[in-house]
Parts: structure tokens; C-alpha cells; sequence
């Protein structure tokens, strides 16, 4: 393994600590790593005043352009006062360099997970992401992803396959199974082609959202995206098929009032949770050289997670070939 396969090795405590200082900020000399893989984020200790959060960028993955979009992104939603944590501006920019390291620097909120059975929890989430993608629709990403069958789902299966990281014995069943969800997941797309793609913040799943007696905090922009609206609703239905229908109806409930919802998008529900399966499989395989990965996802890798995910795209073969679900909706 060569020295610059380790990202973060030479992210030290003196380093972690002297970059806040360079913006002129005093350290008390303490930091506490928060849970996160992609980038590295600590809690710093700033004498006198309230704890700062900094995150620290993985090297190489986006350029300054795309770290900065996302950084606009926030700050226009601040703007129209929606309740998003966005990064602190220093010498009039938010993206910060010190040591080789790109990082940007936040307050700290605390905050819940929120209660997805509260349909008032729902309706709530439903206005925040209604307001988030009026303020996305404007206009668009130059310099950011954008979630099609191209990008998460066929760039995906090919990494896997040709680092090998599929076993032997799983390979060519594994290769079939993703061929085949990827057919229909290209035609699904092809038919609601109609629906536009907008800024989006693109991995809100719960651990995204910080609760408080105020409402919704949302964090952690660092996958934004174009993509369709659905992407940011999705992740946030669980359960049965009926309870699935209770939450998206209070969401929908909140989101139209802000921001039009379109029911064709409820077809690409499982085509979207299908990209999402075959995206992480390769983005755990893409870090794999991170010493961090082997140490938190031991499980990947193994014959009996490659089982597991054969089983679980065969399961999502069937739910796309199933009867359209516009009924989901109840408007």
C-alpha cells in the first residue's frame, strides 16, 4: 500500500487543532472524532465560546468547484430561512486549506433522530424538503453528480467487477442479478424521463436530521446532488406497505406546500432503492484501501454479504416488475 492510499494518516491531532488556529480561532486543546467514513469531522474546543465542528475532506474526491456548490447550496437555503447547518464563512470564503487538508468549519447543534411514526414529524419533514427543493429547482449543479442508472448503478457494477471483489463462487449469478435490475431500472427512467432533475441534498436518511422541540435541523450536504425530487423523500418511508402509505401521505401532506409533487415519481421508488444498494456496495469497495473501512465494515467482503445482496437485488427484480404503484398516493 503506498503512502498516499491512506488518506488521513497525516491528519494528527497537532494538525486537527493548528488548522482551526490558522483561522484565528483559539483551541483549548480538545477534539472529539464524530462518527464519519467519507471524511473525518471533530469536535474542537474553542476557549471561552462554544464547541466548533470540523470536517476535514477526503483528499481527491471533489474539486474545490463541487465542495464550494455545496457550500452555496447551504447558504441559499439559509437565506430563505430553512433550517440547514451551513458552513462558516472566514476570510471571506468557507473552504479552508491547511497541511494538504481541504476543511471547513460549523457550529455545533445538538439534537434526535426524528420520530418517523408522528405523522406532525412527517408533515414537518414534508415542509422542509418542499422548501429545500423550491430553492433547487432554480437552478443547477455545474460541477456536482448527477443520480442516473449511468452513475450509481452501471459504474458501479463494473468496479465491482473488474477489482474482483465479488467471490468466484457468487460472481456470475451476482452479474446477472445486477444486469437484470439495471435493465429495468434503465427503462423505468426512460419512461418518467419527464420528471426534472434539481439540486437535492441526496442522502437524507434519518442520521442526516437533527430533531429539536423546534422542528427538523438538517446536515451534512456532502452527497448533494442533481437527481429527481423523490431521492430526498424515499429513505424516509419504512415498514409495511401501509405504513409506508401513512408517512408518505403526511409528507406529501407538508411538501406540496412549497413544492409540486409529481405521483409518477412513486414508480421509481424501487429503482431508486436499487441504485442505492448497488452504489454502496461499490463506494465500500472504492475505500476499501482506508484502513477505517476494514476496521468498521468487517463485514464487507465476506461470501455472506455478496449472498445477501444477490437475494436482496432478485427481491428487487420482482418489486419493479410489479403492477405501477401510483395507487401508493392517495392524494
Amino acid at each position: 500500500m503506498h503512502e498516499s492510499d491512506i488518506p488521513y494518516e497525516n491528519l494528527t491531532p497537532d494538525v486537527i487543532l493548528d488548522s482551526v488556529e490558522n483561522l484565528g480561532l483559539l483551541s483549548d486543546g480538545r477534539f472529539l472524532a464524530l462518527n464519519s467514513y467519507e471524511n473525518r469531522v471533530y469536535q474542537v474546543g474553542i476557549e471561552d465560546e462554544q464547541p466548533i465542528i470540523a470536517k476535514f475532506y477526503r483528499p481527491n474526491r471533489w474539486t474545490d468547484a463541487a465542495i464550494l456548490e455545496e457550500h452555496q447550496f447551504a447558504d441559499d437555503c439559509v437565506e430563505q430561512e430553512i433550517p440547514l447547518i451551513a458552513p462558516l464563512s472566514f476570510n471571506q470564503t468557507t473552504l479552508h486549506r491547511f497541511s494538504d487538508f481541504r476543511f471547513s468549519l460549523y457550529k455545533r447543534y445538538g439534537g434526535r433522530a426524528p420520530n418517523l411514526d408522528n405523522p406532525e414529524h412527517l408533515e414537518w419533514l414534508g415542509r422542509f424538503i418542499g422548501r429545500l427543493h423550491a430553492v433547487g429547482s432554480r437552478f443547477p449543479f455545474q460541477h456536482r453528480l448527477t443520480l442516473t442508472p449511468a452513475t450509481f448503478g452501471h459504474a458501479s457494477l463494473k468496479f465491482l467487477l473488474e477489482n474482483n471483489f465479488i467471490p468466484d463462487e457468487i460472481k456470475h449469478n451476482y452479474q446477472l442479478a445486477a444486469q437484470q435490475v439495471l435493465e429495468i431500472i434503465d427503462q423505468q427512467f426512460s419512461s418518467y424521463s419527464h420528471l426534472p432533475l434539481i439540486r437535492l441534498h441526496g442522502d437524507l436518511h434519518v442520521g442526516n436530521i437533527l430533531w429539536t422541540d423546534k422542528g427538523p435541523h438538517i446536515v451534512d450536504l456532502d452527497d448533494c446532488m442533481m437527481g429527481i425530487a423523490m431521492q430526498d423523500i424515499w429513505m424516509l418511508l419504512s415498514g409495511s406497505e401501509t405504513e409506508m402509505v401513512v408517512q408518505l401521505n403526511a409528507i406529501i401532506k407538508g411538501y406540496s406546500q412549497f413544492y409540486d409533487f409529481d405521483p409518477a415519481s412513486l414508480n421509481l421508488i424501487e429503482a431508486l432503492r436499487s441504485l442505492r444498494l448497488l452504489n454502496y456496495s461499490a463506494w465500500l469497495a472504492r475505500r476499501w484501501h482506508d484502513p477505517t473501512f476494514p476496521l468498521n465494515f468487517s463485514w464487507f467482503n465476506e461470501p455472506r454479504y455478496w449472498e445477501e445482496q444477490l437475494y436482496t437485488l432478485r427481491e428487487q427484480i420482482e418489486k419493479m416488475q410489479a403492477t405501477q404503484i401510483l395507487s401508493f398516493y392517495s392524494s
